[in-house]
């Protein structure tokens, strides 16, 4: 009879194995941005209570009047999605809205590669209201809809535009690899200056943060809304 200890270490090796075969391929395919580490689904999206409601405004604090103050009378207008969690911690708030601020509506990226990354970022965390916000923001943008719809299955766009397809391999590289190889750093810093390079990275990191925040608060959609993205495996 199979020692229990031994079967045990063959199956997690096995499982580490196909893990890096996966991961490998896909990096090499070039066929999907997410990979197998990143099945996280958001909770909210599958009818689990919020964990972070809206808080009532007559008992807001002073800092958090005054957090929800900056977001309304800013490029936002409204505080919704994740600035209703982040309300628990209004300095925390305060000071990531304006790095936020900056990022969607200040680089010169052009709305269409920041949409293109949010996308991708939110696709990767299974994040269902950043998707729902920017998927008709990304149209207007001029992306295509084929390469919204492969985004969302979590597939390699067919046919991008070339400035898509440098940004989309960089944030595939950075994901995969937590790092980015010359060749690919090279033409995105040669058509976006370093500048560029450092607001593209910002942009992948403030959305990151921001799908984490909202999966772990369980953060809904709007009443009445369907999830727009299927969940990935477990």
């Amino acid at each position: 009879m199979d020692d229990p200890k031994e079967r045990k270490l063959s199956d997690s090796k096995s499982l580490v194995d196909r893990r890096d075969f996966l991961g490998g391929a896909t990096a090499l395919a070039g066929s999907s941005l997410l990979g197998l580490a990143s099945a996280a689904p958001a909770e909210a999206a599958e009818g689990v209570a919020d964990r972070m409601p809206p808080i009532p405004t007559d008992k807001w604090t002073d800092a958090q009047k005054k957090a929800a103050e900056e977001i309304t009378s800013g490029p936002r207008k409204e505080l919704v999605g994740p600035f209703i969690p982040l309300l628990r911690s209004p300095e925390f708030m305060s000071r990531l809205q304006k790095v936020g601020e900056y990022l969607r509506f200040n680089t010169k990226l052009g709305p269409n590669i920041s949409e293109f990354i949010i996308l991708q970022i939110a696709r990767q965390w299974t994040q269902q209201f950043e998707w729902y916000s920017h998927e008709s923001l990304a149209l207007k943008a001029g992306i295509k809809e084929d390469t919204i719809k492969a985004i969302a299955e979590g597939q390699r766009p067919a046919a991008m535009t070339p400035d898509e397809e440098m940004i989309y391999d960089f944030i595939a590289e950075l994901r995969l690899h937590q790092s980015v190889s010359d060749p690919v750093y090279a033409k995105v810093v040669n058509r976006f200056g370093e500048q560029g390079i450092i607001d593209i990275t910002g942009l992948c990191g403030y959305y990151t943060l921001l799908g984490m925040l909202m999966n772990v608060a369980r953060t809904p959609l709007p009443p009445g809304k369907t999830p727009p993205l299927a969940m990935f495996p477990h």
